[in-house]
């Protein structure tokens, strides 16, 4: 399949400069820490988790859990599938100084765009939409934060970052009118007003 160079802008070249000259080894193993909590292997396995125990448990909220894990899976597929047709340099790889105060070396080297940590955190801070006010609030904060550790590291450029987390919460509500019937919509809607 012939790939599509996708190149950095100004913005994102110097958001990586920055980071690469003011970085330390502790903030760069703090971040590297947290990016994983927006891991594909980690996210599918707590949706998978959270299916069976609704499945079992909590079956009033059987289409939540289904619409959780087909989100979960759709964001854990797309990024690969993206990955492969686009092609774009990851800023840790054009860094010496900042290897030096600690910027580890990720991924594939040509696969920047689009990041899928944000994609994956795209769909949940969307998904959040269905949660009442305050977890809500919770978990975008959250979902936004872990997505700008993948800055942080330099393992993506900000607009891949912010093109994942778009496509992330575009995908979830795509697929809300298959995996969520009108009616639990409406339910949800109607217990989620402040």
């Amino acid at each position: 399949m012939a790939s599509v160079e996708v190149k950095p802008n100004r913005i994102d070249t110097a958001i990586a400069d920055e980071i690469a000259d003011h970085t330390n080894s502790g903030i760069e193993h703090t971040a590297q820490t947290l990016t994983w909590a927006a891991d594909e292997h980690v996210l599918l396995a707590l949706a998978a988790a959270g299916w069976l125990y609704t499945h079992i448990r909590q079956p009033q909220q059987r289409p939540l859990a289904n619409h959780v894990l087909a989100v979960s899976l759709a964001t854990a597929f797309l990024p690969h599938v993206l990955k492969s047709v686009f092609d774009q340099i990851r800023p840790d790889r054009l860094t010496i100084s900042g290897h030096r105060r600690g910027v580890p070396v990720s991924g594939q080297a040509r696969d920047a765009f689009p990041s899928g940590h944000a994609v994956h955190m795209g769909a949940l801070a969307s998904a959040a939409g269905l949660l009442p006010k305050t977890p809500r609030r919770w978990v975008r904060t959250v979902a936004v934060a872990l997505s700008l550790t993948r800055i942080v590291v330099l393992a993506h450029w900000a607009s891949d970052v912010v093109a994942g987390f778009a496509l992330g919460a575009a995908v979830e509500r795509l697929l809300r009118p298959w995996t969520l019937t009108q009616s639990f919509r409406k339910q949800v809607n109607w217990r989620r007003r402040p």
